[in-house]
């Protein structure tokens, strides 16, 4: 998990560090920069208002001279030369002369012009003392902190990160379980990791026993619900070949064998859509155009009396490589719909290499009802009592199973126009010679 949640919060933390270290560095510049620009020249205005005081009281009273402070006076009408050279010339106020290391503050006043002097050496030191020391002590504070926390962190994130590796390492089809069984869990995982781990085995027997219900059904409903399907067609097929039925009957018969064989597609199709996507369903090498006949034969019956005419074009003779009854599922559910909705004009279907479109002149649909056409149990128009808006879902879900495109255009009022794309190259693993 190179991007895990342990690596996630070692992250946080760094950045943590970095900035509190930026912050610092910042802090120390600025405190370093007051320090000597503020602080100091406070003093040496101090200094210097002392002095004065001090003179007042007694004429004699020598300017100030200190391990880290001078003092000159020239008294008016006095000579300067008594003063280092740098001094000489200074205006009154506070100067910094780096050539001499020194910091100057200049008053001038009736008794004279006095110099308060700080050498720069010695409020170095004093910043080292005040602002970079503590500066280093809260830094190494900061990073001993964080390094206690982290560990301390990744200690509590350890188990999750755990869980996640375990979790990311199933297969969705069978879910490894096992291995988060309760008396398989690490001894430190406790407390919320522990509860969520024994959320996440429980999901995962859910899972388990969905997936197996899944299956029996799957396999159970394919065998069960073929059986009485056969069961009517060769009844059918037996009764039909007695000469002596009367008409009647026959067309009766023959209705049934079309509904039980139209019940069984459905039935594939269903059961395909039930199974696992890596279940490869039985598929064969046929031609579109012989299920376009075969699904247009059925839809002329939907018509009854309707001044509609049905027409089938095949400009073309594309085969596809696929389960038969899942194009009949698809292109029935696509001309009932064209049949039923549509009251006078045509339905034309129309097939191309690749393509198969069915075009109507029926009632349409608007843009919303286009947008949501797709969608389970939506119906564009309620008030007409036909189907139960699974049909274009069904037709979907089947297309997109076998790569295939379903593509829709309608005009309200005027028509609608279904595309159902597919290729006629053989899928991978096939045997292109079985396509003849």
């Amino acid at each position: 998990m190179p991007h895990g949640l342990s690596r996630k919060i070692r992250i946080a933390f760094i950045l943590q560090v970095v900035m509190a270290s930026l912050a610092i560095v910042i802090a120390f510049f600025v405190v370093g920069t007051l320090f000597k620009y503020s602080f100091i020249r406070s003093s040496l205005q101090e200094e210097a208002r002392h002095y004065w005081e001090l003179r007042e009281s007694a004429a004699a009273q020598p300017p100030p001279n200190t391990f880290s402070l001078r003092a000159y006076l020239v008294e008016p009408g006095g000579s300067a030369e008594a003063l280092p050279a740098y001094l000489r010339g200074l205006a009154p106020g506070f100067h910094e002369l780096k050539s001499e290391g020194q910091m100057v503050w200049v008053e001038r006043k009736p008794q004279g012009t006095l110099y308060v002097a700080f050498l720069r050496e010695q409020a170095n030191r004093l910043a080292w003392w005040f602002a970079v020391l503590p500066a280093m002590l809260a830094l190494f504070a900061i990073y001993g902190a964080t390094w206690l926390t982290y560990k301390s962190s990744k200690r509590l994130v350890s188990p999750v990160a755990w869980l996640a590796r375990q979790v990311s390492r199933w297969d969705p089809r069978r879910p490894d379980i096992a291995a988060l069984a309760p008396d398989r869990l690490p001894a430190d995982m406790r407390g919320e990791a522990r509860q969520l781990a024994g959320a996440l085995h429980a999901l995962g027997e859910r899972v388990e026993a969905q997936l197996t219900r899944e299956r029996n059904f799957t396999r159970d409903a394919s065998h069960e619900l073929r059986t009485p399907l056969t069961v009517i067609r060769v009844a059918s097929d037996m009764a039909l070949a007695d000469e002596t039925l009367e008409p009647r009957l026959a067309r009766s018969l023959r209705r049934i064998q079309r509904a039980g064989r139209d019940m069984e597609a459905v039935v594939d199709a269903f059961l395909i859509l039930a199974r696992e996507p890596d279940v490869v369903p039985q598929s064969e090498w046929f031609d579109v155009c012989e299920v376009v006949y075969e699904e247009a034969l059925k839809a002329r019956m939907l018509l009854g009396d309707k001044p509609v005419e049905l027409q089938v074009a095949c400009e073309g003779a594309p085969r596809i490589y696929a389960p038969p009854r899942v194009l009949h599922v698809v292109l029935g559910n696509l001309l009932r719909n064209a049949c039923s909705y549509t009251d006078r004009g045509l339905v034309e279907v129309t097939v191309h290499e690749g393509l198969v479109q069915v075009r109507d002149t029926g009632i349409g649909m608007s843009a919303e009802a286009l947008a949501r056409a797709f969608e389970p149990f939506y119906r564009a128009r309620p008030e007409y009592p036909v189907g139960t808006g699974l049909g274009l879902s069904i037709v979907r879900r089947l297309c997109e199973r076998f790569g295939w495109t379903i593509e829709l255009e309608s005009t309200l009022d005027s028509g609608t126009t279904a595309r159902v794309r597919f290729s006629s190259q053989p899928p991978p693993g096939t045997d292109p010679y079985l396509q003849g």
